[in-house]
């Protein structure tokens, strides 16, 4: 799959972001980023017209944190539009507290990890098996 261009202010605003993660945030990308999950992430990446907080690609997997600001109706029906523009594209968005994380962040971890699907095995060519007599 081709990578969509990203504008430089789209760029320079995820870098700034990634400059200035929350204590929960810089937690769980720890985890995230030393493979213990045994996928790849990426952190505040652009997708689309959206900056998600971490992504596997591979696995079409988003985990986002949110802060207190998320409480609201206004925030909470922005989430919802923006978790449904990620799955039009096909990934399965988790959605976590600060909280959650800074609390539990062994549960947080087990549920990303239960949340990639395993990988696919491929199946034998048909009529691939021993050909001599």
């Amino acid at each position: 799959m081709a990578h969509a261009v990203v504008g430089s202010r789209k760029r320079a605003l995820a870098k700034s972001l990634r400059r200035g993660m929350t204590r929960a945030e810089t937690l769980l990308w720890r985890c995230l980023k030393s493979h213990y999950i045994g996928m790849q992430f990426r952190r505040q990446t652009p997708i689309g017209p959206y900056i998600a907080d971490f992504c596997c690609h591979r696995a079409r997997l988003i985990v986002e944190l949110d802060g207190e600001s998320h409480d609201f109706a206004e925030q909470q029906q922005s989430d919802a539009q923006r978790d449904r523009w990620f799955a039009t594209q096909g990934y399965r968005v988790l959605r976590f507290t600060n909280d959650d994380v800074l609390k539990n962040l062994e549960g947080v971890v087990a549920a990303i990890v239960s949340a990639i699907p395993p990988p696919s095995l491929s199946l034998p060519h048909k009529g691939g098996g021993d050909t001599q007599n």
